[in-house]
This record gives C-alpha cells, structure tokens and sequence, in this order.
C-alpha cells in the first residue's frame, strides 16, 4: 500500500460574513409529496488549548419518507465573545447575516439535502482569533434546522457550548459520509447509484484535531444489516454482528492530519430496493498520545492495516480532548435495480463531505466575505489498488 499526502483547501481563520455577499433566499411553496421529519446534532466543539481551533459539526438526519425541497439553519452564536473564538457555520448554499455577525442564516444546496434515511454533517469553524488563546473559556449556541415540508419541531433545534480548554491531549473527529454510489474493483470505476449486489467503499475519515499526536490507532467498523465486507484486508479483522475492527499499536496520527480509510463493501443481492440500510458506524479511539515535538521512524507512518493513511514520544497521560465526534453514523442506500449507471471514476478526495473537502468547498462557495487561514492540513490517503512498498 501506498500512502500518499495532499494539500487540502485552506479553512477559514474568519468569518465575517458581509451582508448580502450570498443572496437571501425566500420561502418556497409547499412541494406535494416532499412532507420529512428533520433533526439535528451536534459533534466535537471542544478546541484543546494548543491547537489553532477545530472544525465541529452539525449533523442534519432525514427520518422521514421524502426529500425536503428546502432546508436552511438558524445559527446564533450572540453568547460567543468573539476575542475568545471565532465560530462561523459553512454550507454550499451560502450563509448570511443582518446587522449582527453572530446571527447567521444558513441554506443547504441541493446536493446538501438529505433523503430519507440519509444525514449530512455541516461543518462548523471554531477558530481562535491570534491562533494561541487559552482557557478556560465556554459559550452556549443554538443551531435551528427549518424546512416548510417539516412535519415535526420537536427534535428541530440544539444548544450546546463551544469550549476552548486547557487541557492538551488528541482530539480524534470521525465522519463518514452515507454510501451511494456502488464501485467496481475491477474497472476502478464509480457507478452513479448503488443497487443490490453491488460493491461499494465506505469513507471513513478520522481526523486529528487536538495538540498532541496520537499513538496506535483503533478503528471499529459496525456495518448494516445486508452490507459485508467484500473482501479481506490487512489488518483487519471481521467479528459478531457485522463488525471490522482496524489495529496498529505503533500507527502515528499526527496533529492537523486526516487518515481516510475506504472500507470495501458489498450489498445482499436479496435485499429490497429502494432502501436506506441503516446502522452502520465507525469508531476510532487512540491507545496513547505523542508530544507534538516527538519525532518517529518513517515506518511508523504506514498503518499495518491495509488501504489506509497518517504519522515518537515519551510517554505522557493520554487525554482525548472530545469523545463527542470519535464516532459517526452511515447509512448505505441502495437504489431499485434499472436507476442509474456507471459513472466516471474515483473522485480524486475520495470523501464527499469529510473533515476537508468539505470545509474548503465550502469556504470557496462563501465568496470574499471570508478570510482563508494560512495553516494547512495534511492528509493521508489511501487509494484501492495501492499496495504497500518499502520506499
């Protein structure tokens, strides 16, 4: 295996959005045949006290029967002082605010939208002002997700506290994006849809967001009901209940470092389409921390398991800064045989909507009205196909 680093999009030091730099957008007649019940979460908002700042999330799920024909979020962040942390909501469909910068509307583009059974996790920066400030510092925030073909407010809006701590440690944040599109090993291509007995990856992406490296590096796969895996990896091992789990001891995320392991899977030929396949998640936990001026052998940057991509130290207590986002849930949805085709081959991030791509897109779609930060983030990525070399 092969593992290859990238330069990913700057994220945004700042967000002042202007006012009128995306459209406003107005209230849209009531689509027959479009009735959801929305809801919404929250994941990671806590910041360790020698990182620049964090990407969090705001996880948006479809558990009802049809696609909403618009969706847009209600962000105030008014309790948040802004000489502590920057906190800016960041969406394909843009971002606006009146007279005051804290209070910010916030639309979903089409391709944001979830389906039924499908959730779509929205980043949100939190940034320290001069990159080093210090807590202990917490504020509250309120994200309200709105649609006039939601059918239920009861489970519509979230509070919970942005954190700047003082404590230092690993700060691991999984995402991994629904699977919708089958892929075939063979050809290395990827189909427009997924149908019943195709063979698809799951993109899970653990990201590194504390001031610490991680040491060893644990990642447990749990996979729907009709979904497998499609063939062995390396280092991996399958369990009860359609569990893989993942293991290096000696395996180094570093700070500011993104490991993207695409798991393949395959569908039961037998199942019922069309169908969103839930229970499917992904856990990561680290088995110890590294000082961030600790320095390691180039082997230890090369996972023992398979298909996967990251980065030595004395010993110290190890602390995972924010248990919240070292999981995610995926839903595998597979569409009625004869809907769609095959398409064109392996996106070149290979994550739709990951700890990356999606804040820089996302940042590019917001205009000038946002400021890029100067610090970048690594990725380590693992392409099907790659084999593991002594280079």
């Amino acid at each position: 295996m092969i593992f290859r680093t990238r330069r990913a999009a700057s994220l945004a030091t700042a967000a002042l959005l202007a006012s009128g730099a995306v459209a406003a957008f107005g209230v849209p007649a009531h689509a027959a045949g479009t009735e959801t019940d929305l809801a919404i979460t929250s994941a990671g908002t806590k910041v360790a006290d020698g990182a620049w700042g964090k990407v969090a999330w705001a996880k948006v799920a479809n558990q009802g029967k049809n696609t909403p024909s618009k969706v847009s979020l209600k962000v105030d962040a008014s309790k948040v002082d802004d000489s502590k942390l920057w906190f800016v909501p960041v969406t394909e469909g843009g971002c606006t605010t009146d007279s005051d910068p804290t209070l910010f509307v916030c639309e979903l583009g089409k391709t944001e939208i979830p389906g039924p059974g499908e959730t779509i996790e929205l980043p949100l920066l939190m940034i320290k002002p001069d990159g080093t400030a210090t807590g202990p510092y917490k504020a509250p925030v309120t994200i309200t997700v709105e649609s006039p073909d939601d059918t239920d407010d009861s489970n519509n809006s979230v509070t919970f506290d942005v954190e700047v701590t003082p404590e230092s440690g690993v700060d691991l944040g999984v995402i991994v994006p629904d699977v919708k599109t089958s892929f075939d090993f063979e050809t290395g291509k990827e189909g427009k849809k997924l149908h019943p007995g195709d063979t698809a990856l799951v993109y899970g992406e653990v990201a590194n967001q504390g001031d610490m490296a991680a040491r060893g590096l644990k990642l447990t796969y749990k996979l729907p009901e009709h979904v497998s895996l499609a063939f062995p990896i390396d280092g991996c091992k399958t369990g009860a209940e359609r569990t893989v789990v993942c293991e290096d001891k000696d395996f180094v995320l570093e700070q500011d470092t993104v490991l993207v392991l695409p798991l393949p899977v395959v569908v039961d030929e037998d199942v019922k389409a069309p169908v969103a396949l839930k229970g499917g998640s992904l856990e990561a936990v680290a088995h110890g921390a590294l000082k961030p001026e600790a320095r390691i052998s180039k082997q230890a940057t090369v996972p023992d398991f398979d298909r996967a991509e990251v980065r030595e130290i004395e010993e110290s207590e190890f602390v995972d800064i924010d248990p919240s986002d070292n999981s995610d849930d995926f839903a595998v949805i597979v569409a009625a045989t004869g809907n769609g085709g095959g398409g064109g081959g392996l996106p070149v991030t290979g994550v739709q909507a990951g700890a990356i791509g999606a804040v820089g897109a996302g940042v590019v779609l917001a205009g000038a009205a946002m400021f890029l930060v100067s610090r970048r983030r690594r990725v380590v990525l693992v392409a099907p196909g790659d084999e593991k070399t002594n280079s």
